[in-house]
């Protein structure tokens, strides 16, 4: 099938080569073609242009996008949107003075939702993380990263990466798949993490492992969780089974994750509300991608993330949701964009940047998805009749995409 959009209003995010991450200044660079056109064959973009150098061909539908912006789909490289109900009273109880860790400490938290999901079947939670998912594709997601992580056990750890497979296999986005069986400390091992982490190392690595139910390996490493020693011992092991490093790091406190994540050549390291000069020095000398989670810290009222600092030592970031149960249940990429730019300093173009390649690149698939390229996937948002891209983080609180064309057919 082919598929030609035309009478762009702003084509956004055109690399004339194949383009994998941007830093620093190049941040603030947004390439933009107007009155242009996309042509799309199969799930492929094929070509592109300004409508002036466009010469007529057959194709099989013909997309009229005049007064509309159209730019590559959000890549959402960190989300654990698998999980069983929510955690709504929680919410409440954040408002009425209790804080995230002393409602993790009376059994809140993901102590909670393990409970949950140890005692849903698996195709329940398919069943609810389908529609989570599709939610988020109707937002402008085209790919995403899913970790598993409250199930807190080998069987309900392996049952979240289960329905992450069959999510993958049924949903015609890209899905990467992250094992994070280090995300708490389950309450029959609450006077005995060593013996947690040998299930998690001896047990639940080799068997995801052997079963290819997951891509990466994550770690929750924070105080009062798994501290350096912890996260470096999980991280040997994942390695040694082929499992490439992302991990939660310096949310609440800074205390040297930064620096061990660089060390085992994580592909990103993820939070980072509190940074200091030291971590940004040492991820100047690394290939791994600081993200950025501005929602989290919108739903906690926790620190955000110092984008600005990070890319003004010439660094790259990407944004991504964090979408889960406690601290951010929502998929909303356009509301993470908007955050960063309003909360966080980035400019419109650092921010669809962030969103787009780098998010991407956090993912490890930013040869085929971020931009609009000549053999890139055809993940594509088409926006509503509106003034200029800029008017997507203003208008914050409006749904001002049109149409999401994922693998080259609207979704």
């Amino acid at each position: 099938m082919t598929l030609l959009i035309k009478n762009i209003k702003e084509l956004l995010q055109v690399r004339e080569t194949n383009v994998t991450i941007v830093r620093g200044d190049d941040m603030k660079t947004l390439p933009i073609i107007k009155n242009a056109y996309v042509l799309i064959e199969h799930d492929t973009i094929i070509e592109y242009g300004h409508m002036d150098d466009y010469s007529p061909i057959e194709v099989d539908e013909i997309i009229d996008a005049t007064g509309k912006i159209v730019l590559p789909t959000w890549c959402d490289s960190h989300t654990h949107i698998v999980y069983a109900g929510d955690r709504t009273q929680e919410f409440v109880d954040r408002i009425n003075g209790l804080s995230y860790e002393a409602i993790a400490n009376r059994g809140g938290g993901i102590l909670n939702s393990a409970e949950k999901l140890q005692n849903t079947s698996e195709d329940e939670l398919y069943k609810q993380a389908s529609k989570r998912l599709k939610n988020s594709i109707t937002l402008g997601t085209g790919a995403i990263e899913i970790k598993s992580g409250y199930g807190l056990t080998v069987d309900a750890e392996l049952k979240m990466l289960r329905v992450i497979k069959r999510l993958k296999k049924d949903f015609p986005i890209k899905v990467k798949p992250t094992l994070l069986a280090a995300h708490a400390i389950p309450k029959n091992y609450k006077d005995n993490k060593e013996g947690f982490i040998d299930v998690v190392v001896n047990e639940m690595i080799p068997k995801v492992a052997k079963e290819e139910l997951a891509e990466y390996i994550d770690v929750f490493c924070e105080k009062g969780y798994f501290d350096l020693k912890d996260t470096e011992r999980i991280l040997k092991a994942a390695i040694a089974h082929r499992l490439i490093p992302k991990i939660h790091v310096n949310q609440f406190n800074a205390f040297g994750g930064v620096a061990l994540g660089v060390k085992y050549n994580a592909l990103s390291v993820d939070h980072l509300e509190e940074l200091n000069p030291e971590d940004i020095s040492i991820l100047k000398n690394s290939n791994t991608m600081p993200v950025a989670l501005p929602s989290c810290s919108y739903f906690l009222s926790i620190p955000y993330t110092p984008g600005r600092d990070i890319i003004d030592a010439g660094l790259p970031l990407a944004l991504a949701t964090d979408y889960n149960p406690g601290s951010t249940p929502s998929g909303n990429m356009n509301f993470v964009v908007a955050s960063a730019c309003i909360k966080m300093k980035l400019t419109p173009e650092e921010a669809i940047n962030a969103a787009t390649i780098n998010g991407a690149y956090a993912m490890g698939i930013s040869n085929l998805y971020g931009s609009i390229s000549r053999g890139k996937k055809a993940n594509l948002i088409i926006t509503k009749d509106i003034p200029s891209y800029h008017h997507l983080p203003y208008a914050f609180g409006d749904n001002n995409i049109d149409t999401v064309i994922i693998n080259g057919q609207k979704f």
